[in-house]
């Protein structure tokens, strides 16, 4: 009897423990935030299926950002039921009855999976929409931030759920861009992770992990690129620089050279290609 009990205990704990770690499956979005990125995000998810809310702070912002995903949906059908018509029109309209938009942030998180905000790049303005939305959330709702500036370790410590928080950075236009850059911070839970990686697959896009550094990846290259344009025009296309870090020789890029590391095209390079 006492084997057969503790049998039963651990076979229930591990059952627990296997429950616990389970990924979850997101069904229900809540995006926050109306603008261009808001209004592509509440597009894609609301396309693949998910039952979408999308929340601004007026009714006018919200039609003028339905209006905008009914004429993004006409593009895409255009080209995607080029000979099918009937059918085009059928995935606007059902992609439209999964959207619903509200001005009460509050009043529609009580039901969701996941939050994503996608509203001003201001820090204090989206600490203070997290920290009152982390009151009427559902324990198990995942908290995410399409920042593409502020640190998503900052956002996540203004709420309690910071193993329930990340980024999920998408690229304009949503619909078109196939990149998300998924953020974990240090306090980010592997099942968090996961959940946000199988969304943005969910969607149709291309994630890449992502640490909680300035700028991510895309940003981190970008915005250096875009600067060294500047300050070439600034000072001007023919000077000479010979002491510029910039055109510095790189140790590690010589040693996968002297070792016919060239990338796909041998194999391997800064990573193994099978």
């Amino acid at each position: 009897m006492a084997f057969a009990t503790r049998h039963f205990v651990r076979a229930a704990s591990s059952a627990a423990a296997t429950a616990a770690a389970k990924k979850l499956i997101v069904k229900h979005v809540t995006i926050i935030g109306g603008g261009l990125m808001g209004a592509g995000i509440a597009q894609v998810a609301a396309a693949s299926g998910h039952t979408v809310v999308l929340v601004d702070q007026s009714e006018e912002i919200l039609k003028k950002s339905t209006k905008g995903i009914e004429e993004s949906l006409k593009r895409v059908t255009k080209k995607k039921f080029a000979d099918k018509p009937e059918a085009g029109a059928e995935f606007i309209e059902k992609t439209l009855k999964n959207l619903t938009t509200s001005t009460d942030a509050v009043a529609v998180v009580h039901s969701t999976d996941l939050v994503i905000e996608a509203i001003v790049e201001n820090q204090e303005i989206k600490n203070e929409l997290f920290k009152r939305l982390d009151k009427f959330a559902p324990e198990h709702t995942i908290f995410a931030s399409n920042t593409s500036s502020l640190q998503i370790t900052q956002l996540a410590n203004s709420t309690t759920r910071q193993d329930r928080f990340g980024g999920l950075h998408f690229f304009n236009p949503v619909p078109m861009m196939k990149l998300v850059e998924v953020i974990k911070t240090p306090m980010t839970s592997q099942k968090t992770f996961e959940s946000l990686v199988d969304f943005s697959k969910a969607v149709g896009k291309s994630p890449v992990s992502c640490k909680d550094t300035p700028g991510f990846i895309v940003n981190r290259l970008l915005v250096p690129y875009m600067m060294e344009a500047v300050r070439l025009f600034e000072r001007g296309w023919h000077s000479l620089e010979p002491n510029n870090p910039l055109f510095a020789p790189s140790p590690l890029l010589n040693k996968l050279v002297q070792e016919k590391k060239l990338g796909k095209k041998t194999g391997e390079g800064f990573y193994k290609y099978n």
